[in-house]
């Protein structure tokens, strides 16, 4: 079944004076995420629905970010509104120590649709609290202290969380004595390994990751740790072959093989989890934002049998107030059975192989600012470079201000032509709700087009 057409079927009505205001609250009381506070300037959103937001001057805009990569059902989808609802009229919180029906079918829900024996689910507020609990339960269950984690990743913004993280978002909180140690996953447009084909990528990755291993001591890891296909850091494909191998070094040396699946899973991909891409079965597995499309904060962790096991008798030293909140798992039950019956992960890989593949493949051919093009399903990622021989990114790795200039230039010229896109350094990132519909995205294509004519005014 088709997922339903996701137009903005409310006209948006003009309010500047109400928009004035709420900006003014949010300058005056809100502390932004990731940011200067006086150097940001964030839009009034006056309301959204399917794939579409607007604000109070009646700007509409086709959100190709699905908000931070989580509104996978679309804006306001009208089964899950009414879920939450309903839920909230009939039990609008409860405490976690007990057994409540929307949290336990949630649980049910998501446990049929893990891989393997992922069966047991532990519930949290999101992705970063995800990760430290997985990281806990994967210390405690081997006795180890080190957490093996890749370059060019993002796992969340609590203390574990951000340390084990890649990128330049670490570096200010980085205590240097997390236990993390950090590797290069493989990415053959940017190799670290001098490789030349998939394969050599492959084989090469893995065999520096054991090397890694070794020097490390393997009676020191407790984990391994990889987005399934990393998100924010750039939607970099595994070549054939690695997760796999990755699994086998797990095995091989005791390692507890964690996949974050935060950003990837719940149809992202195509699939119900990425990891079904390579039929993998790690031995956790975080997710959260597309659980129930970001309605309500929810995430989670997905249990072995072997490690639920060991805290059989022995108490889980973790908790939160919170989890598994009955809005949040009413959400969460609604969206699942929503994907389900509007076949909407089937239609992510439908109209990514169909519609987002050949369309930015057509206009990386016309646009010398396209360096690569790579994802599946609604994840795709386009690397803009200065100059295609040398894979020279169009701005530094990290740049802000003047150095940013070229990639400020996309982003306006973008949101110009109705299109709110997610920018990542030198990257714009195709990830529209997974309910989008092909006539939604040669709209945005055609917004790219014009985004990319100013991004191509600073190649050379």
């Amino acid at each position: 079944m088709t997922p339903q057409p996701s137009p903005a079927h409310r006209t948006p009505q003009p309010n500047p004076e109400a928009g004035a205001a709420v900006k003014a609250a949010d300058r005056a009381h809100v502390f932004h995420s990731w940011s200067a506070q006086d150097l940001i300037d964030p839009p009034a959103v006056a309301g959204a629905e399917g794939s579409y937001f607007w604000d109070y001057d009646g700007r509409r805009y086709l959100d190709f970010a699905s908000g931070l990569v989580f509104t996978n059902i679309g804006y306001q989808h009208p089964k899950v509104v009414a879920a939450i609802q309903e839920q909230a009229a009939s039990m609008a919180t409860f405490a976690p120590a007990f057994a409540v029906e929307a949290r336990s079918e949630a649980a049910r829900l998501i446990a049929e649709r893990t891989p393997g024996d992922l069966d047991k689910i532990f519930f949290t507020n999101g992705g970063a609290d995800a990760v430290e609990h997985a990281v806990r339960m994967a210390r405690l269950h081997t006795g180890r202290p080190k957490v093996l984690a890749a370059y060019r990743s993002y796992h969340g913004g609590t203390q574990q969380a951000i340390n084990i993280t890649g990128d330049p978002r670490r570096w200010a909180s980085d205590s240097g004595a997390a236990g993390v140690v950090r590797f290069w996953a493989p990415f053959l447009y940017r190799s670290r390994f001098y490789a030349e084909t998939e394969e050599q990528e492959c084989a090469r990755a893995l065999e520096h990751l054991e090397t890694t291993i070794a020097f490390e001591g393997p009676s020191t890891v407790a984990a391994i740790i990889l987005e399934t296909v990393p998100g924010t850091a750039g939607i970099m494909m595994p070549p054939p072959g690695y997760l796999a191998g990755v699994r086998e070094l797990c095995d091989k040396y005791g390692i507890v093989f964690v996949l974050d699946e935060v950003m990837a899973g719940f149809g992202r991909t195509g699939e119900w989890f990425a990891a079904d891409l390579s039929g993998v079965v790690p031995d956790l597995m975080t997710f959260a934002k597309g659980v129930n499309s970001g309605y309500v904060p929810l995430g989670g962790v997905a249990i072995s049998g072997e490690i639920a096991q060991t805290f059989g008798k022995r108490p889980y030293p973790g908790g939160l107030t919170y989890s598994g909140h009955p809005l949040a798992c009413a959400a969460a039950v609604a969206t699942i059975n929503v994907m389900a019956e509007e076949g909407i992960v089937e239609n992510a890989k439908r109209l990514g192989t169909e519609v987002v593949e050949p369309g930015l493949r057509e206009l990386a051919e016309r646009h010398p600012s396209v360096g690569d093009v790579r994802g599946v399903g609604m994840f795709w990622a386009l690397e803009l470079v200065k100059n295609r021989e040398s894979r020279e990114p169009l701005v530094p790795y990290n740049a802000a201000g003047e150095a940013n200039a070229p990639m400020a230039a996309f982003g306006a010229t973008a949101k110009a032509h109705g299109l709110w896109p997610f920018i990542n350094m030198n990257r714009t990132h195709v990830v529209p709700p997974c309910t989008v519909t092909e006539a939604e995205l040669k709209e945005g294509l055609a917004a790219l087009d014009a985004a990319l004519s100013a991004a191509d005014e600073h190649t050379g």
